[in-house]
């Protein structure tokens, strides 16, 4: 389902607050891999003062190669399935959490636009994942609309707000 409007810098704030509160109560940290988003869930994050607390880093793996340096995405899985796809988001979740020793870690990998879309990914298109203390990696297909920053605003906070679903009991 579309998401018509894209959530303003307060809301995204207020999804951070949430995460922070959540993660500082269990003494957990989070690390972040993203794409299309070029670090905006970090940014979001570090924002809010004490974040050093439960934020433990990020990476922007924006190119192929970047997600197979820094996230340990497979080669063959790039060329079989594309970087926007599950497999290869739930690889940049898990790759994140080894790498960092972060608890939690999400990651996201889509097409913002204007340009990049297909039939089969058209823009708007994301892969989000979630890696979780004792669980198997989750992620999830949205497909959002917009221009490049609406697609970007509701990439973060869908990011956000499936880390909160997935923490709370």
């Amino acid at each position: 389902m579309p998401e018509l409007t894209a959530p303003g810098d307060a809301e995204l704030a207020a999804l951070v607050r949430h995460v922070a509160e959540i993660l500082a109560d269990r003494s957990w940290t989070l690390a972040t891999a993203e794409s299309c988003t070029g670090g905006w869930i970090a940014k979001c994050c570090t924002d809010r003062p004490g974040s050093s607390e439960w934020y433990e880093r990020g990476v922007v793996s924006y190119s192929n190669r970047a997600k197979l340096e820094l996230l340990g995405v497979d080669v063959a899985t790039l060329d079989r399935e594309g970087a926007v796809s599950r497999a290869v988001a739930l690889q940049m979740a898990e790759g994140a959490r080894l790498n960092s020793g972060a608890d939690v870690t999400v990651a996201v990998t889509g097409i913002a636009g204007p340009d990049g879309g297909s039939a089969d990914k058209p823009v708007g298109t994301v892969w989000l994942a979630w890696a979780l203390p004792g669980a198997a990696v989750q992620a999830e297909l949205r497909h959002f609309e917009g221009d490049r920053e609406a697609v970007r605003r509701l990439t973060v906070a869908a990011a956000l707000q499936g880390l909160i679903e997935r923490l709370e009991p």
